[in-house]
């Protein structure tokens, strides 16, 4: 698990900070919870399209963060396994530097979609503590797990499990 540390833009710790003070800021994204419409965040990068009807694996990260590194590899592995079946990973960067988030994608090139929160609202909304955080939302838009920090085979089977079930799940489904 990679908490936010010290090297850590400072707008992006203020606005964690902000998010944790009772009546400034939302509690963030639960289990349960609409996923927001994305595109008011002012996010760098093109949004995948359509996401709604289709099953999202949303991720937080930044460049510095080891666990982050660690999970690309898998996230890339879960796009090329389940995205012809509907599900759709979008990364979003917290870096406050564009150079770093395209140096690291250099290093680790990647064909899912990734956008960088530079303005830091949408990692504000959903009250991101941990580098990397994914939140897995089905075909309703709704939040369905969330995953802190990245603990390799172990989470990977985890996406698996969960993303089999959200697939298996029509857009009209009740949910349980």
């Amino acid at each position: 698990m990679c908490l936010i540390d010290s090297r850590a833009p400072r707008a992006l710790l203020l606005a964690i900070c902000l998010a944790a003070l009772p009546g400034l800021a939302d509690a963030g994204w639960k289990v349960g919870d609409a996923l927001p419409e994305l595109g008011g965040f002012q996010l760098d990068g093109q949004l995948p399209d359509p996401l709604r009807g289709r099953v999202l694996l949303v991720d937080f990260w930044a460049s510095w963060c080891a666990p982050c590194k660690a999970s690309f590899p898998v996230m890339e592995a879960l796009h090329r396994q389940y995205g012809g079946r509907g599900l759709v990973v979008l990364a979003v960067n917290v870096d406050e530097k564009n150079a770093a988030l395209e140096s690291f994608l250099r290093k680790s090139p990647v064909t899912f979609a990734v956008v960088r929160d530079a303005a830091h609202k949408l990692v504000a909304a959903a009250d991101v503590a941990t580098m990397p955080t994914s939140f897995l939302v089905d075909r309703m838009g709704r939040v369905r797990f969330l995953h802190s920090g990245f603990r390799g085979a172990a989470t990977r089977k985890a996406y698996e499990q969960e993303i089999e079930l959200l697939l298996k799940e029509s857009a009209g489904a009740p949910q349980p």
